[in-house]
């Protein structure tokens, strides 16, 4: 009786595992899928945010708020004044900073020098 209880705990914690492997590789692909879109949409809002406009105010503070979020609290009502193409990459950026590998200033070359410059025109709000 023993035996069998022990055969289907075994079991049991065999189809755990599997259960978890299975898991574990489709997370593994939606991060690779979910990386694909963010990159380029985190490129083009450093690019946006090193701009004049109000928008790039907007992206500027949020992609700080990615970056240092207890430092620099962001609004989110702010994202409804972007254009339809930043706010889809402002989301598709936030997706990818959900769980992130590294952090959203690492992820992009000169990244450190680059959010540095961003605190220094968009980190002050007084």
């Amino acid at each position: 009786m023993q035996t069998i209880a022990n055969h289907s705990e075994e079991l049991a914690q065999q189809r755990t595992a599997e259960s978890l492997y299975r898991k574990m590789q489709v997370m593994q692909h939606q991060r690779a899928a979910v990386q694909a879109s963010g990159l380029p949409a985190l490129r083009r809002l450093v690019n946006t945010a090193q701009g004049n406009s109000s928008q790039s105010a907007v992206v500027g503070r949020f992609l700080l708020g990615l970056y240092n979020a207890p430092t620099f609290p962001f609004t989110l009502t702010e994202l409804r004044a972007l254009d339809q193409e930043l706010h889809s990459d402002c989301m598709a950026v936030l997706m990818m900073d959900w769980s992130p590998e590294r952090e959203v200033h690492e992820m992009i070359e000169g990244g450190h020098y680059i959010f540095q410059s961003l605190v220094a025109r968009w980190g002050d709000r007084s």
